[in-house]
């Protein structure tokens, strides 16, 4: 195993609009999440991006699933990589302002959750309170996570922040300081190669263009 097979499938990826876009502008962005896992043959990479799209209303958790070993589906995401997190849409969603809160808690998982905000404020406002308490609601569960990988696979690394890739200024996968770094640990094993020296930058506050379209 080599890291420019990972990188290489990263960059495939991203020509085809199948890696993460924390920009992108059907989706505010909410949160993120990166897991990476190897054994002394396979590797596996999930990334996660939590955010709200007004057009199918909800605030959807995007599994974005890479590696060498899957066992369903193509690098990137499917119909099944997309995770509506929220029960009760119609209840907190106002039916004559679209995108701006009703009122009333916010179900997520069957768990009603209370939020700090008032009817007619905008709802992407809203289910960014849900971050940092509620996050673990919000991301993948194992179940989830190991949908499309080898449940015998382990996990490795687990990162909730880090430096992302501006898709849109046009920078690869394989020019960033941070998907090069991991494709070394992927292909190595040694955590060491995750050395940042980059400022983590997946805070939605860092991309103002999500959901701008």
């Amino acid at each position: 195993m080599r890291s420019a097979e990972v990188l290489g499938q990263l960059d495939a990826a991203a020509e085809e609009f199948l890696f993460p876009d924390l920009g992108h502008g059907y989706y505010y962005a909410v949160d993120a999440r990166l897991h990476g896992y190897r054994d002394a043959g396979r590797w596996a990479l999930i990334v996660e991006t939590v955010g709200y799209s007004p057009r199918a209303g909800n605030l959807i958790d995007v599994l974005h699933v890479f590696g060498d070993c899957l066992t369903s589906g193509e690098p990137g995401y499917g119909n099944g990589d997309f995770h509506e997190r929220v029960d009760n849409w119609n209840q907190i969603e106002d039916p004559d302002e679209p995108e701006t809160y009703r009122g009333g808690p916010v179900v997520v998982r069957g768990r009603p959750i209370a939020v700090a905000a008032e009817p007619g404020e905008d709802l992407v406002n809203v289910l960014r309170q849900l971050v940092p308490r509620h996050r673990e609601l919000l991301l993948a569960d194992e179940g989830e996570l190991r949908r499309r990988i080898p449940v015998d696979l382990p996990e490795v690394l687990r990162l909730d922040k880090w430096n992302h890739p501006d898709l849109v200024s046009g920078l690869r996968p394989s020019e960033s300081e941070t998907f090069h770094q991991l494709a070394d640990v992927l292909a190595t094993g040694d955590l060491s190669r995750y050395a940042p020296s980059l400022p983590p930058n997946t805070h939605w506050s860092n991309w103002p263009e999500s959901g701008s379209l």
